[in-house]
């Protein structure tokens, strides 16, 4: 059976983005682009909601067009195009997607249960607002936070109140040399 990965960034005080949703403060370098090239590359499709899936698809679908633009870049570019892309909107039409999206309106945790039943690599899930919605019905199997050299002060938290507390098992850590560590954890 798949996982589902929440895979984001964070900054050292916790939050996905800046107060008016930047993400300026990113710190990704080639290497640690290349890692994330590396972690995507395999994955059966990328959940995420319609915020992040415009903001993703306004860029990456030509980025490798660019002469200037980096190997890992390119790489990417390559990833985002071939990748199966789940976006959650209530809004959102299927005719405004790629042919390799498909739009889903709601969280049900039994649709999630047949995607994750579905042949294939893990999915990942990315966006602080859809990955509550995951978090609040138990749906997020591992972790893959990112955590950036950088404290912002306020914005939007990657993880909203909980009522219970969520046991974790280390599975791995690793430092960047641009001083980012990704701390990678499974459900206990």
């Amino acid at each position: 059976m798949r996982k589902i990965i929440l895979m984001s960034q964070v900054s050292l005080d916790g939050y996905h983005e800046g107060p008016e949703r930047q993400i300026d403060w990113h710190r990704v370098d080639e290497e640690l682009h290349q890692h994330m090239n590396d972690e995507l590359r395999s994955v059966g499709g990328m959940l995420m909601g319609r915020v992040t899936y415009e903001l993703m698809d306004a860029y990456w679908p030509t980025a490798d067009a660019d002469p200037a633009a980096s190997a890992a870049v390119t790489d990417f570019a390559g990833i985002w195009r071939s990748a199966r892309k789940y976006v959650y909107s209530r809004t959102l039409a299927a005719e405004q997607t790629d042919p390799n999206a498909t739009v889903l309106r709601e969280v049900v945790p039994a649709e999630v249960a047949a995607l994750k039943a579905a042949p294939g690599g893990d999915l990942t899930l990315s966006g602080a607002d859809l990955a509550a919605s995951f978090l609040r019905h138990g749906l997020v199997d591992e972790y893959r936070i990112y955590v950036q050299p950088v404290r912002i002060g306020r914005g939007h938290p990657l993880f909203p109140p909980s009522d219970g507390l969520v046991p974790l098992r280390l599975e791995e850590t690793r430092t960047f040399g641009n001083g980012v560590v990704l701390l990678r954890y499974a459900r206990a």
